[in-house]
């Protein structure tokens, strides 16, 4: 209680001389400085620095003392002991590497690297990437999806906007060639070794029918002609359909049938209607479908190749049958020239082989046929004059040397040019044979495929040249 008591009476005393104040017995006695207090400063050792130079004046470039006795004990080594060897550091190689001491003025040696850094290693850069290809070079696989009945079935492959892949719609197959084939163009189908002596017999076989027809009239050779291009439609139609097209198979049967018989019956005022017929019948299938997902564009160009490659091109076969229709004097006219482009081509087809097994060097189209060569091209021209010729002399059709030169001509070109057409859809589809009806020669349309185009040139030919006037 008399601590309270003299506390209060300190605190409440004006005595502003002292300058202390006592709070008790838990802070004891407090003393505070005066102004005027002229004690002695508190010092922390020898003071040798001089007073700071106002902070407007220049710098005087000067280091603090700490930083000075850091230096140069930095710059000699310490001494610690007597019979201590600070060198030995230095001479065992065992011994840890001392690190240099940090030099914060910069009066201390520099040192540069003398070695040669590694070289860095860059991540390697990709090409550039395109969007919708595999920049790894795998394809990806999908193993094949089976629905219920058990039938393989491809996934479904969803573009952007939520449309499906043309490649993956019924009725888009997927061939050789078709845009969003992995690669390029498919290998080519591996083909044996021809067998000479079973085509020998069977091409034999096909002349001696041919030639017994052209005895009876140009009724029976027609006959023939219609046997030929309905099988060589008919080998087509299911090569494509197997190939994952679906075409209107009966339409262009019918079609490729037609047009040659009309044209033989009504002559070449005939041959457009069948067309058209045929592409109408087409676009009836087609619109009456359940959408587009039956292909209407692809389908319907299968087909109308078909009737204009076999269908038209044959049919001028009936159009130079019917030359020996138009009465007297024209018996041996459309006869003669049928025999004539026949043995041609047979000729250009013989010569070309056994000239381009011998001595070719020169692929004429390495991507289409690899063993079709340039002079084979011109043995098969040569061998081509030469049956035109003989058989000519025998004609009164074409009986002058320049016609059979332009035969010659023609047959020499437009020949090639209709094995190579057929040559390219083969290796499109991915396939060696139309057909295997003609051993030896594939099918039909193999056999025949050259006479297709040559048939119509010939005709225009004729009528322009008029060789029998």
């Amino acid at each position: 209680m008399s601590n309270d008591n003299r506390g209060n009476d300190n605190r409440g005393s004006d005595n502003t001389n002292d300058p202390t104040i006592d709070f008790g017995d838990e802070f004891g006695v407090v003393r505070f400085g005066s102004d005027d207090d002229s004690g002695p400063a508190l010092s922390f050792g020898s003071n040798e620095t001089e007073q700071l130079p106002h902070w407007t004046e220049p710098a005087t470039g000067e280091i603090p003392r700490f930083m000075k006795q850091d230096t140069e004990s930095a710059r000699r080594p310490e001494q610690d002991d007597d019979e201590t060897d600070v060198w030995s550091a230095y001479n065992d190689p065992s011994a840890p590497a001392r690190k240099p001491p940090i030099d914060l003025t910069g009066d201390g040696p520099r040192r540069f690297e003398t070695t040669t850094p590694p070289p860095v290693e860059r991540p390697r850069r990709e090409g550039r990437i395109v969007i919708g290809t595999d920049p790894t070079g795998e394809t990806r696989r999908q193993a094949p999806l089976r629905d219920a009945s058990g039938a393989q079935t491809r996934p479904t492959q969803v573009t952007r906007a939520g449309r499906t892949s043309p490649a993956s719609r019924p009725g888009q197959p997927r061939v050789a060639g078709r845009a969003g084939a992995t690669g390029s163009m498919s290998r080519p189908p591996v083909s044996g070794a021809r067998d000479l002596p079973t085509a020998t017999a069977v091409g034999a076989l096909l002349l001696a029918v041919f030639i017994g027809a052209l005895i009876v009239g140009p009724a029976a050779v027609m006959v023939i002609v219609l046997a030929v291009i309905g099988l060589a439609a008919f080998e087509f139609f299911t090569q494509i359909t197997q190939a994952g097209y679906k075409p209107i198979s009966v339409i262009g049967i019918v079609g490729c049938i037609a047009a040659p018989a009309v044209a033989y019956w009504k002559g070449d005022s005939a041959i457009p209607l069948v067309l058209l017929f045929a592409f109408v019948g087409i676009s009836l299938v087609f619109v009456a479908s359940d959408g587009v997902d039956s292909g209407p564009v692809p389908n319907s160009a299968a087909t109308m190749i078909a009737i204009i490659w076999i269908g038209l091109m044959g049919s001028y076969a009936g159009l130079i049958l019917r030359w020996s229709t138009l009465g007297e004097g024209f018996a041996q006219r459309g006869t003669d020239t049928l025999f004539i482009i026949v043995a041609g081509v047979v000729a250009n087809d013989i010569a070309a082989y056994f000239v381009g097994t011998a001595v070719g060097r020169q692929p004429l189209r390495e991507w289409i046929s690899p063993k079709k060569s340039i002079e084979g091209l011109i043995g098969g021209t040569i061998g081509t004059f030469v049956v035109v010729v003989l058989v000519g002399l025998q004609s009164t059709t074409w009986p002058s040397f320049g016609s059979w030169i332009m035969l010659s001509l023609v047959i020499s070109v437009m020949a090639p040019l209709g094995d190579l057409t057929e040559s390219m859809f083969k290796r499109n589809l991915d396939i060696k044979d139309f057909g295997t009806v003609l051993s030896g020669h594939g099918g039909a349309l193999d056999r025949f495929d050259s006479i297709l185009f040559v048939l119509p040139a010939v005709y225009y030919l004729g009528m322009v040249t008029t060789p029998w006037a």
